[in-house]
């Protein structure tokens, strides 16, 4: 057999055995050495493939996609500094748990540390930020290979989507002729009639389910925080707890729970009135059960860290450590789902509402008081996820960038019916990437939104291609300050003769050009009349649609700390006993 077959039989058996592990997705960014993998990739008939020319956007792509659907999603590229360029999306995709397979084709041994051009050392390129590794073997067409290559596929599927998720990366060194041959069909060769898949749930034994009962039935005012987590099924079942518990849940965006047809004891206004001193008194808890990624908001995560002498139960179905506070007096690897039902069913429920009640009253009236920002005429950034909570169609995704935006989201994007999502990337929390994960998430087809700043739409501008090669519905948001807002409520602020050169950055783009260079419709917003008329139709539009939103970043530092400033004062006279004015 020849070159040719034994290349596109072997390359064909691992792209057909990851077909059958419910890969349905690829994103091959072009290149040479990757020829036969990216060209087989296109004719299996059940993994769609998607063409993204810059690695670095391709691989965060990439990433939005496996987000949406919680499956692996396949990335390729060839040889060289095109797999270095993958590196921030593959860190971010370890840390928030995101399944992905990272192909990457590469120059034979024989080519390798020898001056060969377009050659690196891609042997364990990415280091600890991925959950397994392997060195692929030279192409041969026995029967031992092809179940080589086949069993490879497989685990490279289950290791990724394995609890914790997480990338996987495999390097393909690949010997010229590179093309392989189109005009007969590989993909059966050594195919299987069945294929395996591995589910896994950590649980726990019944005698530590009945120590936690025990234990927990004892505390009376304790406190659910849900971070980032995704499982369907974990918001009924948490909402079951904390109603046996007479507990509140305090729900990050990223939980889901803020979007959820089932509300009950969910908190949502808990980063504004953690900062106030009293409330922090008046609340302090005897228990906290966590679930999920660390939460946004900086006010709760010193209130845990505060909560000293207090049992700190954290659940990780993933068994890992995700526990910067440091005050953790339990770490139980547990489905976080099961956890919840299984120790619900066990509880009476609680008697004593008081405690729940107070925790209530806090969040309606802090509410209320942040609800205030719909008079805003002038253009308010808080305001922006106001009005999406209002205006967004049902069943949307939500994709936020970092820095402002996902704060301002935490702050005033509270409880709503939608169902929609709510994204962001949260593992690394860096700016890069933004624009091609949303857009990854919107490949299922769903109302697709972005809210973004002007600095991370800058950075990841390349990322806008997508939409226009890919047909793309989605609609951006850019808040633009003019450099970077969030620094203007940091400590540096104070520091005015080096703030604006290293921390505030202004640039002075238009943004229109290119918007305009992507094919994308681009509208400049100066009133929340056009601001929503423009979203509302942007649904009615297919492609790129872009809404700019021109903020002054002085102005907006003063506005949120004047709002901060008010519900405190209500807050304080409500605890200090002058409750009959508030009807809750």
């Amino acid at each position: 057999m020849n070159h040719q077959e034994t290349l596109t039989a072997y390359t064909a058996a691992f792209i057909d055995e990851l077909s059958s592990m419910n890969v349905k997705h690829a994103v091959i960014s072009p290149g040479s050495r990757s020829t036969p993998i990216s060209m087989l990739l296109l004719k299996h008939p059940t993994i769609e493939t998607h063409i993204n020319i810059d690695e670095r956007s391709a691989a965060f792509f990439a990433l939005g996609i496996a987000k949406s659907t919680r499956e692996p999603v396949v990335i390729v590229c060839t040889s060289g500094t095109a797999a270095a360029n993958y590196y921030p999306a593959i860190v971010e995709a370890q840390i928030s748990r995101v399944p992905l397979i990272v192909v990457t084709a590469d120059r034979p041994h024989e080519l390798r540390d020898v001056g060969a051009p377009q050659a690196i050392n891609q042997i364990q390129l990415y280091g600890q930020y991925v959950k397994w590794f392997s060195e692929m073997a030279i192409p041969e067409m026995t029967d031992s290979a092809i179940q080589y290559v086949r069993n490879t596929a497989r685990r490279a599927a289950i290791v990724a989507k394995q609890n914790p998720a997480g990338p996987v990366h495999l390097n393909f060194p690949v010997r010229e002729p590179l093309i392989p041959n189109m005009n007969e069909d590989y993909f059966h060769i050594g195919r299987r009639a069945t294929s395996m898949h591995m589910d896994s749930f950590a649980v726990l034994e019944d005698s530590s389910i009945d120590a936690l009962v025990k234990e927990l039935t004892k505390k009376k005012k304790g406190i659910i925080v849900c971070g980032e987590i995704h499982d369907t099924h974990f918001a009924d079942a948490v909402i079951e707890l904390a109603e046996k518990l007479g507990f509140p849940i305090l729900a990050d965006p990223l939980s889901q729970l803020r979007t959820s047809k089932n509300q009950s004891h969910v908190i949502d206004c808990y980063d504004t009135f953690l900062r106030i001193d009293e409330a922090v008194s008046e609340l302090h808890p005897d228990v906290i059960i966590r679930f999920g990624a660390m939460p946004v908001s900086k006010a709760l995560t010193l209130f845990m860290k505060q909560s000293k002498e207090v049992t700190h139960i954290v659940v990780d179905g993933g068994t890992g450590w995700r526990e910067p506070t440091g005050m953790a007096t339990q770490m139980i690897s547990c489905d976080e789902t099961l956890f919840c039902r299984r120790v619900a069913e066990k509880l009476s429920p609680q008697q004593n509402h008081r405690w729940f009640e107070l925790w209530e009253q806090l969040n309606q009236l802090t509410r209320t008081g942040l609800q205030s920002i719909q008079e805003e005429t002038s253009m308010n950034e808080g305001k922006i996820f106001a009005e999406l909570r209002k205006l967004l169609p049902d069943e949307a995704n939500v994709f936020v960038s970092n820095s402002m935006p996902i704060r301002d989201c935490d702050t005033f994007f509270h409880c709503n019916e939608t169902n929609s999502k709510v994204y962001a990337n949260r593992g690394a929390n860096g700016i890069d990437g933004v624009v091609s994960t949303a857009l990854g998430v919107s490949v299922e087809g769903k109302p697709t939104v972005l809210v973004i700043g002007d600095l991370s739409f800058y950075h990841d501008m390349n990322g806008l291609l997508a939409a226009k090669m890919l047909n793309l519905n989605i609609t951006i948001i850019v808040v633009n300050n003019d450099g970077g807002g969030i620094f203007s409520f940091l400590p540096q602020s104070s520091e005015k003769e080096y703030f604006e050169e290293l921390f505030g950055t202004p640039h002075g783009l238009d943004f229109s050009h290119a918007v305009q260079m992507y094919g994308g419709e681009y509208t400049k917003v100066e009133s929340w009349k056009q601001f929503e008329e423009a979203f509302v139709e942007s649904f009615q539009k297919d492609g790129l649609k872009v809404l700019e939103v021109r903020t002054d970043r002085e102005e907006n530092v003063i506005k949120h700390r004047n709002l901060w400033k008010d519900v405190s004062k209500d807050i304080v006279r409500f605890l200090s006993g002058d409750q009959d004015e508030y009807t809750m």
